[in-house]
């Protein structure tokens, strides 16, 4: 804005009033971010800063006494917005808003536009002050961040795992819809809120402890870590629940987010499903003894028979006593009880194998095991032709075992094994162990018989797949679904020079723990 010089001897206010005009024309070319020019009553530039220089594009010489529809879009001019804001700013005294304004090069920003009427003492219009700022960049970002916040909170809303944030102090943050719904709280009523109190006791009472000792000493117990805890709902009732917690800065402050997953369903689907394997085991076994049923009586009849003529030839000779016939009678006592009790361990075996008990897993002798499962899956086997050895390496135990459900699988084995033997010339079976890779054990019952197909090899361990003529081909799925509860693995191989190798492992107590 140009001004003339005050005249010499003039009045001293006429050259303050020349000083302010200036400062204040310097303060506003100093205006960097913004453009601030002048106005007549009809709308045409009459003062142009720096600053709108800067940011318009056009020179002073270039917009003076040109009128504002030239910094317009050309739809705002078809529009009439131009003076449709001059009218405005008169009416009310002053516009601001945001709108698209043009540059120089035709290009065009979001602009910031405060427009001021501007009156003199009588009240006459004497034009308008106009104060420009670019606000394309600043809109651009916080329209970023607007979207990125509501796409984050939609994943939030929607994804299953609740999510709570904390401060270092235990106090809550942000709590997720999903949260709110597993814990039956809502967000408002719970923000500024401990986290203690999602917790039933002691965890409540320690929380608080917990975080003062991670911060003293960089101990992670469960940050980074993850654990299965318990969770307390609003109405008291609490649940198991999986807790991931991670670690973040946010502006200088530590913060901490829980990632929440309720664990009741699954833990209920879990203890289900082993109820049903329990019940499908116990009627494998079930089965299995009546396949065995004739073998048993034979293997029965035979104690007993002994016993009652033992029992009759006592009978005889007490009938005409004789002191010379007293060691006879006691070699024959003798004799009795023991076909006796050798019955009766064998009706114990049975009740054992039969009965439905929890599964609990013991550290057992492996060699022990193995025997004891031979002694009735092998009934009736030597009768058939049938040779039995054990290989057993009296360093590949003990094992940690469900002692019946083990048992029950080396008597499939083995009983498939006699089986697969009945029509071949070479007749023997072996029963072996190991010590295997990652702290397991190797058990392998080879059998010298025709081999398995190939075809029906790969599925040899699916449920209703059987080789046999009438078979239910469940026998070699409840091995595998026993031998995998236990921790490991079931597979078979072709024995070298005929016949089938079947292998199985077991956890050995005191191994490095691993993969099978």
């Amino acid at each position: 804005m140009r001004r003339g010089k005050p005249r010499a001897g003039g009045d001293r206010n006429d050259a303050s009033a020349g000083t302010h005009a200036d400062e204040l024309n310097l303060l506003i070319d100093g205006a960097h971010n913004y453009a601030i020019y002048m106005l007549d009553p009809a709308g045409h530039v009459t003062i142009w800063n720096m600053g709108a220089e800067r940011l318009k594009g056009w020179s002073e010489a270039e917009v003076l006494g040109r009128h504002t529809s030239l910094f317009y879009p050309s739809d705002q001019i078809a529009e009439g917005k131009p003076e449709a804001d001059l009218a405005a700013a008169r009416k009310h005294g002053r516009l601001e808003e945001e709108a698209w304004r043009m540059r120089a090069d035709g290009s065009e920003f979001l602009a910031h536009i405060t427009i001021t009427a501007l009156y003199d003492e009588s009240g006459k219009l004497r034009g308008f002050g106009k104060v420009i700022r670019d606000v394309t960049e600043q809109r651009a970002v916080e329209r970023a961040l607007k979207a990125s916040a509501a796409h984050l909170e939609s994943i939030l809303s929607t994804v299953p795992d609740a999510m709570v944030v904390i401060d270092a102090r235990g106090r809550i943050l942000s709590f997720s819809k999903a949260a709110e719904e597993l814990f039956g709280i809502s967000e408002a009523e719970i923000v500024g809120a401990n986290v203690n109190l999602l917790m039933p006791q002691p965890d409540r009472a320690q929380h608080d402890g917990y975080i003062r000792h991670y911060l003293e000493t960089g101990e992670r117990r469960i940050i980074g870590i993850g654990r299965t805890v318990t969770g307390r709902r609003r109405d008291g009732t609490t649940f198991p629940m999986d807790l991931f917690v991670g670690e973040a800065i946010a502006d200088g402050e530590r913060v901490f987010t829980g990632f929440i997953r309720d664990l009741t369903e699954k833990q209920a689907t879990e203890q289900r499903v082993d109820e049903l394997r329990s019940d499908l085991v116990h009627s494998a076994r079930i089965s299995a003894m009546g396949t065995m049923a004739s073998t048993l009586a034979h293997e029965l009849n035979q104690p007993i028979t002994a016993v009652a003529n033992y029992m009759e030839a006592i009978r005889d000779l007490l009938a005409t006593p004789n002191p010379d016939d007293l060691p006879m009678i006691r070699e024959a006592l003798d004799d009795a009880a023991s076909e006796a009790i050798r019955a009766g361990q064998i009706v114990r075996r049975l009740r054992e194998f039969v009965a439905r008990g929890d599964i609990e897993k013991t550290v057992e002798d492996l060699p022990s095991l193995i025997k004891e499962a031979a002694e009735l899956a092998l009934l009736g086997a030597r009768e058939k032709g049938i040779s039995a050895r054990f290989d057993l390496d009296s360093t590949a135990t003990p094992v940690l075992v469900d002692r019946v459900q083990t048992q029950q699988v080396l008597i499939n084995l083995m009983r498939n094994a006699v089986e697969a033997m009945s029509e071949v010339a070479e007749r023997q079976l072996v029963v072996s162990t190991r010590d295997d890779e990652h702290g397991f054990v190797r058990v392998t019952v080879a059998d010298t018989g025709p081999g398995v197909e190939e075809q029906v090899a790969g599925d040899l361990f699916r449920a209703f797949n059987s080789t046999k003529a009438g078979g239910m081909g469940l026998g070699l799925s409840i091995c595998r679904t026993i031998i995998e509860a236990s921790g490991g693995r079931i597979w078979m191989e072709p024995r070298e020079g005929g016949g089938t190798l079947f292998h199985f492992s077991l956890v050995k107590v005191g191994g490095e723990e691993g993969d099978a």
